[in-house]
């Protein structure tokens, strides 16, 4: 592992939840300026699901880096590869969950302009932060790392 230091991060190029929450006020912004049409029976029952589904995937990424006592913020170092549990279906289930929760509120709120940003933010997230974050660990894990990102895909 030449070059890594035990403080070295991913690099990401601003935590997640800032770029989702950036997304939610342009999103209700761009609703209040120029609302359009959102014909969607049963929007509050879809959305609702979305964030509770969605809010279970969270929790599990959550508790599964606690337990491996490993921090979930990406400014800090990761001290542990976590793939069992919910990491044993999907790399990125905290990102997936926040995806889930952010288009769960767009629907639930009937909001187009959130579901329209969600492209955007999923560019930014993929190559602004996940893509950042599999390079550093593949430098901090090796062939660990490798492997389990050739059994694991990296959303579904």
């Amino acid at each position: 592992m030449a070059g890594q230091t035990d403080t070295e991060t991913a690099g990401v190029i601003a935590r997640p939840p800032l770029l989702f929450l950036a997304a939610f006020l342009i999103g209700f912004v761009l609703d209040r300026l120029l609302r359009l049409p959102f014909p969607v029976l049963g929007a509050w029952i879809i959305g609702g699901s979305l964030i509770l589904i969605g809010f279970a995937l969270f929790a599990a990424g959550i508790r599964n880096f606690m337990r491996a006592e490993t921090p979930v913020p990406t400014n800090e170092p990761t001290r542990v590869l976590v793939t069992t549990g919910i990491h044993g279906w999907t790399r990125n289930p905290i990102y997936l969950g926040m995806f889930l929760i952010y288009v769960g509120i767009g629907v639930a709120a009937q909001n187009i302009w959130i579901l329209v940003l969600t492209l955007p933010l999923a560019i930014l997230i993929r190559y602004g932060v996940v893509a950042r974050e599999e390079a550093y660990l593949e430098r901090r894990f090796g062939d660990a790392y490798r492997d389990y990102r050739q059994t694991v895909r990296r959303w579904l």
